[in-house]
């Protein structure tokens, strides 16, 4: 969908580097990472009050498809880079083991069958061993396909790492390839559990009659689907990867009815798309979206953080029409990017306060598990990173948006219970405050400090200040 950016050196997919960390990271890092009283939650009942899915690992040994919250490696990670630094990271990862995601070709992974039975995979084999030195739970991406599936041609020397190339699908006459290719990974990869089918339909869209072609992609999510399933019945396997795209209020065009607010309305080629995938698919373990706060035109309706909203509309549309399978946010945005899709106009402070209001909107909509798109790059800047990139002798320390990932995960698990919680004047718009029977987290995301009572406690929070209480 465009948000990504590109490699224009070598190779590979990558988010476009972002820069101008504030100065004040050091101290949002202070107020992120005090611990309450106590220790973190380990509660096990799920959002809403459903009944609980499980744990990560159920005592039969079969994973379970709620992960909570973790980040998806881009081009640069900190599997590379000078070995302190490296190291550094590797430890700080393992401190809180996270979920994380790696693509199966693009964002740091080589072409992994440049030439029909010709695999390559020492890129990806560096990444999930880096999974599995922070202790983090792997997750594949599968996507994108080599050349020779869609019209390219074959050979490693030949690979074309264009965006153009590498946003188109399979050929129809390949999928049955394509699903092959996934079962290898599944059998290289046996500790990799989860594998999430294409991202964001890329390829995929009818010109001729101006909607998705969701009937290819579940066609090619069907046969994935089953060659994954064929290799071992307990791997976990999910779809559709939509972005879930809404417009502004005024646009009627496309608009979906049943699914607005003061965000904006969802697109109904999405909705409809959607709809076709959840009743034709073979089967899935749960079920993957993503998108923005924004509307496709980069707008932020009414404001930043009402945008928000749209998460936990479009999360509880979703598990109306889908049962008790567990939602994953693959990527989520609350921040629009510039015409290079660089997002680095915001304060940390502000970045951290926003997407923590965005992370309770997601849970707010029962979503289990979300990954963070990591725009790691090299150098000393870089805004909404999760660590110093690791090419820095002294790299591989946490940022601000680590921290509140980290905290997120450990104190609301999957299986959470979310409670309701006392907010002097419930209508407030500068306070977001998201609680369970253990711990509360409370968002000013206003730009200027404010005096709230929460949970009964009087409480003074700088601009955008972000603050963990113990209940």
């Amino acid at each position: 969908m465009g948000r990504h950016g590109w490699d224009s050196g070598a190779r590979r997919w990558q988010v476009a580097a972002l820069f101008g960390v504030a100065a004040a990271a050091a101290a949002l890092l202070l107020t992120l990472n005090t611990p309450p009283d106590g220790q973190g939650s380990t509660r096990g009942t799920s959002p809403n009050g459903d009944t609980p899915h499980g744990t990560p690992a159920s005592p039969s040994g079969k994973p379970q498809a709620e992960l909570g919250w973790g980040f998806t490696h881009t081009q640069n990670s900190a599997d590379e880079g000078e070995q302190p630094a490296v190291d550094r990271a590797t430890g700080l990862l393992a401190e809180t083991p996270l979920p994380q995601v790696q693509h199966l070709m693009g964002w740091g992974a080589d072409n992994p069958e440049p030439s029909p039975g010709r695999y390559d995979f020492e890129a990806m084999d560096r990444r999930i061993d880096f999974v599995r030195a922070t202790k983090g739970t792997p997750v594949v991406t599968l996507c994108c396909a080599p050349d020779w599936m869609k019209g390219g041609k074959a050979g490693v020397d030949d690979t074309d790492w264009s965006q153009e190339s590498l946003e188109t699908a399979p050929d129809r006459a390949h999928y049955k390839d394509f699903a092959a290719l996934a079962a290898t990974v599944a059998k290289r990869y046996p500790d990799v559990r989860h594998f999430v089918v294409w991202n964001e339909f890329k390829g995929f869209w009818n010109s001729a009659e101006g909607r998705w072609d969701h009937e290819g992609y579940t066609e090619l999510y069907n046969l994935v689907y089953r060659a994954l399933k064929k290799v071992d019945k307990d791997i976990q396997v999910g779809g559709p990867y939509l972005v879930m795209d809404s417009v502004h209020p005024r646009q009627k065009e496309n608009a979906a009815k049943g699914l607005n607010g003061r965000w904006g309305s969802a697109d109904q080629r999405v909705l409809d798309s959607f709809t076709y995938w959840n009743k034709h698919k073979a089967g899935a373990d749960f079920v993957v979206v993503d998108g923005s706060s924004y509307t496709v035109d980069d707008e932020l309706i009414p404001d930043a953080v009402t945008a928000t909203d749209k998460f936990t509309a479009v999360g509880r549309w979703i598990r109306e029409r889908t049962g008790d399978l567990p939602l994953w946010w693959a990527e989520y945005y609350v921040e629009p990017g510039d015409d290079d899709d660089d997002r680095d106009g915001w304060s940390e402070a502000r970045r951290v306060a926003v997407q923590s209001a965005g992370l309770i909107a997601m849970a707010r909509g029962g979503a289990t598990t979300g990954f963070y798109w990591n725009p790691q790059n090299k150098g000393a800047d870089c805004a909404g990173c999760l660590w110093r990139a690791t090419d820095l002798a002294d790299g591989g320390t946490p940022l601000p948006m680590l921290q509140l990932l980290t905290r997120f995960q450990r104190e609301f698990p999957p299986g959470t219970r979310y409670e309701d919680i006392a907010v002097a004047d419930d209508d407030r718009p500068d306070v977001r405050v998201l609680a369970d029977d253990e711990a509360a987290l409370v968002v000013n995301v206003r730009g200027r400090p404010i005096a709230a009572k929460v949970d009964g406690r009087s409480l003074d929070l700088p601009a955008y200040g972000v603050k963990w209480l113990r209940r």
